[in-house]
């Protein structure tokens, strides 16, 4: 699905924007466990932006599986709720917000367990 390859290409876009800003904007302003954070938030994304993509292309083969979509939007949420919620947590150090963290962890390991089944299923 086109819109899948046009997700995962521009959270990869953003992840090396970020990872660049991290290492370069905020190197001299983050305490380094604030720094790790961050990179914690670019390394999931990347790694999710990079899974959204191989959903695309999962649905381009003509599969057409909605357990696919699912995995891909699931991914897309995680990022939101997983990095996300890191790269604010980063910046403004409220220690409260971690606790969104799990929720895009949860939606990373079911988006996996998707695939999975999704796999077995089809091919």
């Amino acid at each position: 699905m086109k819109a899948f390859i046009i997700i995962g290409a521009l959270n990869a876009f953003l992840a090396v924007a970020l990872g660049a800003f991290g290492a370069h904007g905020l190197a001299n302003k983050l305490e380094p466990k604030y720094l790790d954070i961050w990179k914690t938030g670019v390394t999931y994304q990347m790694f999710h932006a990079l899974g959204i993509l191989v959903v695309g292309l999962l649905l381009s083969r003509g599969t057409g599986s909605t357990l696919f979509s699912w995995s891909g939007w699931l991914m897309l949420a995680g990022i939101i709720f997983f990095s996300g919620s890191l790269y604010i947590l980063s910046l403004t150090k409220i220690g409260p917000l971690g606790a969104i963290t799990p929720i895009g962890g949860v939606c990373f390991l079911v988006a996996w367990v998707l695939i999975v089944v999704g796999a077995v299923k089809y091919f």
